[in-house]
């Protein structure tokens, strides 16, 4: 997927917003304030899982998720194969209606997804099924 904004930038950089340092001493809270001063290009599987499952900056990951989705929908962070896409999937309908064309994309990966042979412990495939189901119905009725 094409952006329009420089990978070697940091999301603090490109929001143009230093969130200083963090007031809660949380793991979760302290690695969302560490990854917002780090290049974009240096993210990782687990780094987009993260930050998208706690809905920042989705304008500037969502489209480098993507683009790790279409070379493998079932793309694994630290968590289970498929859980980048699940915390795609839980990105809220009003983000996919502004950004059409990567809503486009999902329902590639989406399409993609279902189609790949889901080798999971059965919890975590349940979890995805229902997802994907859950997903192509509410995309494909806008």
């Amino acid at each position: 997927m094409k952006t329009n904004f420089d990978r070697r930038k940091s999301l603090q950089d490109l929001e143009r917003k230093d969130w200083g340092e963090p007031d809660f001493d949380s793991s979760l809270v302290i690695t969302c304030h560490r990854l917002r001063r780090i290049p974009l290009m240096d993210f990782t599987t687990e780094d987009l899982r993260i930050m998208i499952g706690q809905q920042i900056s989705l304008f500037f990951l969502v489209p480098l998720a993507l683009e790790k989705l279409e070379e493998d929908p079932l793309a694994e962070g630290h968590c289970f194969h498929g859980d980048l896409l699940n915390a795609i999937l839980g990105i809220p309908e009003s983000f996919w209606n502004l950004h059409t064309d990567m809503q486009e994309v999902l329902c590639r990966v989406i399409t993609q997804a279902k189609q790949t042979p889901i080798s999971l412990d059965e919890d975590d495939a349940h979890i995805l099924r229902e997802a994907l189901v859950k997903a192509s119905d509410s995309l494909t009725d806008q």
